[in-house]
């Protein structure tokens, strides 16, 4: 595993990954993590999500993914579409949902 830079909008990440395509998905999903109701173990209302996420300073994504392996604020790394990432992550997210849902409807596989 490679450490990465991953920069957009005002996210700056260091990420532990395989490969540039690991790095900008686990990036993407930390991003999504502050709106989107990920895990309900929190139990965090949409307001107070809200709330914190504007104390913070929440991370925003802008149209790319920089992603480098020297350092933030270099130009010579990967450059990739935000929209293409998101749109995997998405993918992602709901393959993971309907194998959760089968794991309930079905028990867990023996």
């Amino acid at each position: 595993m490679a450490k990465f830079y991953v920069e957009s909008g005002t996210l700056q990440l260091v990420v532990i990954a395989d490969d540039v395509q690991r790095a900008a998905l686990w990036s993407v999903h930390r991003a999504m993590q502050q709106v989107l109701p990920l895990d309900d173990e929190e139990g965090q209302s949409p307001e107070l999500k809200s709330d914190g996420l504007s104390a913070s300073g929440g991370m925003v994504l802008g149209d790319t993914l920089r992603i480098n392996e020297r350092g933030f604020g270099r130009s010579d790394g990967a450059v990739l579409d935000t929209f293409e990432v998101v749109t995997e992550w998405n993918q992602l997210m709901v393959a993971i949902a309907r194998l959760e849902n089968d794991l309930n409807l079905h028990g867990e596989p023996k």
